[in-house]
């Protein structure tokens, strides 16, 4: 026929036993992320705009060369939490912002939220890298971006773990919870001994050394409670009352078998009672309570302040609650009691070093059986799983009386 190329037999041959074996292959074994030419396909939560992450994030799909520099790494995500500094962050009310760009191919700059998060390194630019194929990472700096399947960056900006003995979920929820109960009792608990580095012996724990938190079913209060309990210090935990009597009592357990000392709920916190039953606790006031941590603000966090002794220390973390702190200014002229705050991130950039050695002590407590991750709510990321599901999941991440924390765990991408 007359401008028509046809193939020569040999080829329709093959085209068509190749069709009939593709037909033959279910559908879920098909590899997504090797593109043409070798390039990885990936994809990543995304937003160009503040606001409420239902309205914002976007899943943007993208393709990475298989030419990187000699000084970077192409990785994969393992498992990405999902804490509500993030979602903050996406929102515009935290404490800093992502700078936007359009490196991904993006319509418009965005940027990549997530904080936390682990890696496995699929291959290197070079030997210069330091790092090889199947080594675990994680973000060397805070709003590296870790809701996405893939990543090429500098080497420079993820820090090498030793992955043996170590869950995904363990490394990928290890550098920001953990490591904030970590370094505030480090360096404001009611101990000088706390101060002297990072090679620490348990204090007595007869020699009244306490301190007080609320939200303490967090993932920083739970750590709170297990570092203080490794170094010696007692707890008052304060948690808010579930909808039953019966799941008061369990969450109250719970935290009991990390270690608490004394868990109260938040309408027992707030009452008149509180102050005879503080008393009782410290002995008739024999014992002080030396350190108070807050990440709820409003009258939890004027009742913290109360409860504390002379010349203590009240560190705010947080303000889940929305509301400003109210301090009597008596508190400050007749106790002497400080108020700071505290901010890992800030933490983070001053001292590289000691986020390094912090990250490996935990890690090491982990292995060892001595401390254990917050629980977490899985929520699987396959190449197939639909945007509104990922959204939802950001969306719902402060909802209140969750299951865990959660986390973004990655499957066939």
């Amino acid at each position: 026929m007359a401008g028509v190329r046809t193939r020569p037999l040999a080829a329709r041959l093959c085209a068509d036993l190749y069709a009939q074996s593709r037909s033959r292959l279910p559908r879920t074994a098909v590899r997504r992320k090797s593109g043409p030419y070798g390039y990885t396909q990936a994809k990543a939560l995304v937003y160009s705009k503040n606001g409420e992450p239902s309205d914002v994030l976007s899943l943007h799909t993208h393709s990475i060369s298989p030419s990187i520099p000699s000084s970077s790494v192409l990785v994969r995500t393992l498992a990405a939490p999902i804490n509500p500094a993030d979602i903050n962050t996406v929102q515009g009310t935290y404490g800093s912002k992502q700078p936007m760009t359009s490196l991904i191919g993006t319509a418009e700059p965005s940027a990549v939220p997530g904080n936390e998060g682990v890696f496995e390194v699929l291959s290197a630019g070079g030997s210069s890298s330091g790092l090889a194929k199947g080594d675990w990472v994680i973000p060397a700096a805070s709003q590296f971006g870790t809701w996405r399947t893939h990543a090429v960056d500098d080497a420079a900006k993820f820090l090498k773990i030793n992955k043996e003995g170590i869950t995904p979920l363990q490394a990928a929820t290890v550098s920001v919870n953990p490591c904030t109960a970590y370094r505030i009792l480090r360096s404001y608990g009611p101990s000088a001994g706390l101060k002297a580095g990072l090679a620490m012996k348990p204090l007595d724990v007869g020699s009244g050394q306490w301190f007080i938190q609320n939200g303490a079913n967090s993932g920083v209060g739970r750590a709170a409670i297990q570092f203080g309990k490794l170094w010696g210090l007692r707890s008052i935990n304060v948690v808010r009352d579930r909808e039953t009597p019966e799941a008061t009592d369990a969450l109250k357990q719970e935290l009991h078998d990390l270690g608490a000392d004394v868990v109260v709920t938040e309408s027992q916190f707030l009452s008149r009672e509180w102050k005879d039953r503080l008393a009782e606790i410290t002995r008739g006031g024999r014992e002080q309570i030396g350190l108070g941590l807050n990440c709820v603000g409003g009258k939890s966090a004027t009742s913290i302040a109360r409860s504390l002794g002379e010349g203590a220390t009240m560190l705010s973390y947080g303000g889940m609650a929305k509301q400003p702190v109210a301090l009597p200014v008596g508190l400050l002229i007749f106790k002497d009691i400080r108020f700071v705050g505290f901010w890992l991130s800030r933490w983070n950039q001053k001292d590289v070093e000691g986020r390094k050695h912090m990250i490996e002590d935990i890690l090491n407590l982990i292995r060892e059986g001595r401390f254990r991750d917050v629980p977490v709510e899985e929520i699987k990321w396959d190449w197939d799983t639909e945007e509104a599901t990922l959204r939802n999941a950001v969306q719902n991440g402060l909802q209140g009386f969750k299951k865990g924390k959660g986390v973004f765990v990655f499957g066939e991408t």
